[in-house]
């Protein structure tokens, strides 16, 4: 079964076809200010398991640092997935975009240290100061 997923104009759809690995909450400051949230939930997926069903014409992308590629949609701004250069056969894409339910939840919360003050952690989902 194909997760779909689409960005907020919907504009850009897309489906995984494929197993999602390292499911996490992601407290990092860049995941905050990309998402405009507490924190970015995450999952990685094989590239080869990732497709672009609509709006490939509408895809941006920004360096956010040496290698990793962050790749939003050019109308509405919303984040598709992330790429590595030095890890190209896997994406990782945010569970907020998803119009499916992935069957998967968080695992861990990683990058606590740079949580927003603002917000408290009141599962208990293990937590790391980095993404170990």
């Amino acid at each position: 079964m194909a997760l779909s997923g689409s960005c907020l104009c919907g504009g850009v759809r897309y489906e995984v076809h494929g197993r999602l690995t390292e499911v996490i909450n992601c407290h990092c400051s860049m995941c905050r200010k990309l998402h405009a949230s507490a924190f970015r939930t995450r999952a990685k997926v094989r590239a080869s398991d990732w497709n672009i069903v609509e709006g490939q014409e509408l895809l941006k992308f920004y360096e956010s640092s040496p290698g990793e590629h962050k790749v939003f949609c050019s109308t509405c701004g919303s984040s598709i997935y992330t790429k590595f250069d030095a890890n190209p056969e896997f994406y990782a894409f945010p569970f907020g975009t998803l119009d499916s339910d992935p069957g998967v939840r968080a695992e861990r919360h990683v990058f606590v240290r740079n949580k927003a003050p603002w917000f408290q952690i009141t599962d208990d989902l293990p937590q790391y100061a980095e993404n170990p």
